[in-house]
């Protein structure tokens, strides 16, 4: 079988997949409403990974239920059942989906049950407070995929190596926090930050776009983009004044390119353009009242130098 993801995953999925699937988003980051069944009918038809005149079978699709760099989050339902999305060709093809739950994990519940499950979820601790270098793969099939890493059998045959026993126990403990933290609310006061800062820089320049703001994001990112003003240029000038923010670029062999994840959504020019702001639990209105000013300061001195 093979792998596929879509063109705006992150580079984990992306980079193991051997067949692109078109993007099925739209410039604001809303998955079109008969997206679902073109996206696999393009896997099962056209894209030359399904049943296809090479005899190609993509075995596993890749899918985040939220984007890293926009924070949009798939919405339930729209993703898969457990072999099948809904499409009229789907029968025929039996294949896996691969549901990355990282970035979603520990900020917004996971709701994924029953018709809309897939048939696996993938999570990392250290996106919910945990210890690095551990993670989970929860399987909902009667099935048990073909181990990578060889040796001892550790983990019942799934992963060889000696466990990681401390950083097991730090994950569990931090899955626990965040789940307390979702219940008592704690991300729906991140959320209202989240949206008086894109108010705050919307005042500030009018020509600013948010990337997927009319979407379901997660509640501590936002992405924005502004014309004329390059992502990179932006961090540096954010980091000098005591902000860390990230582009939506990345460089590869020396050269900066544009988000490849932006580009997928159609953004074209405007995708160098962006930067991603990130949130926390102890992030304060006061703290971002004063990114904004600081921002808003350092692109009237680029709009001036560029008349």
């Amino acid at each position: 079988g093979r792998f596929a993801a879509l063109p705006t995953e992150h580079d984990c999925l992306g980079d193991w997949s051997e067949t692109e699937l078109p993007a099925i988003f739209d410039k604001n980051g809303t998955l079109d409403g008969s997206a679902a069944g073109r996206f696999v009918d393009y896997i099962l038809r056209d894209s030359g990974a399904g049943y296809s005149t090479n005899g190609g079978q993509v075995a596993l699709v890749a899918i985040s239920a939220a984007n890293s760099e926009t924070g949009i989050m798939l919405p339930n339902g729209h993703v898969a059942s457990n072999n099948h999305i809904n499409s009229p060709l789907a029968g025929t093809l039996p294949y896996a989906v691969v549901c990355d739950i990282t970035q979603m994990a520990g900020k917004v519940p996971v709701t994924y049950r029953g018709d809309t499950r897939p048939a696996y979820m993938l999570l990392s601790a250290h996106k919910l407070g945990g210890p690095k270098g551990v993670g989970a793969l929860i399987n909902f099939t009667a099935n048990d995929p073909q181990a990578m890493m060889r040796g001892g059998g550790q983990e019942m045959g799934r992963r060889s190596g000696t466990e990681n026993v401390i950083g097991i126990a730090g994950f569990g403990a931090a899955a626990q926090a965040a789940q307390h933290d979702i219940s008592a609310g704690k991300w729906d006061r991140v959320d209202k930050l989240r949206n008086i800062l894109e108010n705050a820089l919307e005042a500030a320049s009018n020509t600013t776009i948010f990337i997927g703001r009319s979407a379901a994001r997660l509640p501590n990112t936002s992405c924005f983009a502004t014309p004329g003003w390059k992502g990179e240029t932006q961090v540096i000038q954010m980091d000098l004044s005591g902000f860390a923010i990230s582009a939506g670029s990345a460089c590869s062999s020396g050269k900066v390119k544009a988000s490849r994840v932006l580009e997928g959504m159609g953004l074209g020019d405007m995708a160098a353009n962006a930067v991603r702001v990130s949130l926390g639990l102890e992030t304060t209105e006061e703290e971002i009242m004063r990114f904004v000013d600081v921002w808003a300061q350092k692109l009237k001195k680029h709009q001036a130098r560029a008349v």
